[in-house]
């Protein structure tokens, strides 16, 4: 496995693959690997030639007083985690290489990051994720990009970035990775203390009360956030956000006819976590 810091490096390597007819696929990551991340670089290995995994800590998705400067970063346990799964490149770059002295230039995708996350944490996060991750495809250019669909809605930020600025790319989104008790992998779960990370399990299981009551035939959106509302207030939780929308724009459903995604963020402990799942009343 190669490190590479610069843009002209992975362009190079890029460049030297494709010429050789071989699919390049990217992982977008902050580091401070888990399973989760694991598991994209698996199917990545699966469904491509080359595997680009990228290392960014990104300022710009960060708002003032959230957890930039105490982000977990361990790059030697990182490009050790990489390689043991295959990849070939680790694109590894210093905020300069990829923020340049005078970069002036924000991306904003309306609609869809004014809810939710977009809500709580501020305009300037979509527009910070956004930016970095056209940033991104533009100096790797991979053919496929893979993102893990815990962060349901920058998936959806996505694929809307690329559709609108014609990148040629395809966005795979992957399954949730949990831990055994449920808990969804992340990389903040390291600053749950035990007791904090007893408690945060309560957000899946609040999703599995609202799937077990969809699978029954409730359709209506109040009582299905209900029922997981009431498991979060059992846990001591009370959510940041707690809600049902559409699966394709995130507008607020009433009834659930067909699908809908249930999506849950709260503070727990130290931690900030979110987690989602898509209810599919029988």
């Amino acid at each position: 496995m190669r490190i590479i810091r610069t843009v002209h490096e992975v362009r190079v390597a890029v460049a030297e693959a494709r010429a050789a007819g071989r699919i390049v696929g990217l992982v977008p990551t902050m580091g401070a690997f888990h399973a989760g991340h694991l598991s994209l670089m698996q199917v990545a290995r699966t469904q491509t030639d080359l595997v680009v995994v990228s290392l960014f800590v990104n300022p710009t998705q960060f708002a003032a007083g959230e957890d930039l400067s105490a982000y977990p970063r361990d790059e030697q346990r990182d490009a050790d985690m990489a390689r043991g799964e295959g990849v070939d490149i680790l694109f590894a770059p210093e905020p300069a290489e990829v923020y340049p002295d005078g970069f002036s230039t924000t991306i904003h995708v309306s609609s869809i990051t004014d809810v939710l996350c977009g809500a709580t944490r501020g305009p300037q996060h979509f527009d910070g994720v956004a930016t970095v991750v056209a940033k991104m495809l533009g100096m790797v250019a991979p053919d496929v990009a893979f993102f893990g669909q815990k962060d349901a809605q920058q998936v959806l930020v996505v694929r809307r970035l690329v559709r609108d600025l014609d990148i040629p790319v395809r966005i795979e989104a992957c399954p949730i990775v949990r831990e055994p008790d449920g808990l969804a992998m992340s990389s903040r779960n390291v600053y749950l203390d035990p007791a904090a990370r007893v408690q945060a399990t309560a957000l899946q299981r609040a999703l599995a009360a609202a799937d077990a009551a969809a699978k029954a035939g409730e359709r209506d959106a109040a009582v299905l956030v209900a029922a997981a509302a009431a498991v979060l207030a059992d846990a001591g939780i009370e959510p940041e956000y707690l809600e049902l929308r559409a699966t394709d724009d995130l507008r607020l459903l009433d009834r659930v006819e067909e699908e809908g995604l249930l999506a849950v963020a709260a503070r727990v402990g130290g931690a900030r976590l979110i987690d989602n799942c898509v209810l599919r009343p029988n």
